[in-house]
């Protein structure tokens, strides 16, 4: 996994606030991501491929639904970069409240 593309993946205001719910671990409906992001179907599919194509997540057709999660497997290191990440932007947020 090239680490550019993973911090290219997250760079993103959408894709960031994606993983931070799939990171939960769960599987998520590309629908409840739309509604949490704010996103339309076409704009969320467009994130959610890059994020896919990063190695961050994998997807499940289920009926007219798209699932997401977590990609299994993760090497160490990139979800310690995905967990600095997050803590980084949570922290940031928590400042500017």
């Amino acid at each position: 996994m090239d680490v550019l593309t993973l911090l290219s993946a997250l760079s993103e205001p959408t894709r960031l606030g994606a993983i931070r719910l799939l990171w939960d671990g769960g599987e998520h409906c590309v629908c409840e991501l739309m509604t949490v992001l704010g996103a339309t179907q076409s704009r969320m599919s467009r994130h959610m491929g890059i994020l896919k194509v990063a190695g961050l997540v994998t997807d499940r057709r289920d009926a007219q639904w798209v699932r997401y999660r977590r990609a299994p497997n993760l090497p160490p290191d990139i979800t310690r970069i995905v967990d600095a990440v997050l803590a980084a932007a949570n922290a940031q947020e928590r400042s500017a409240a």
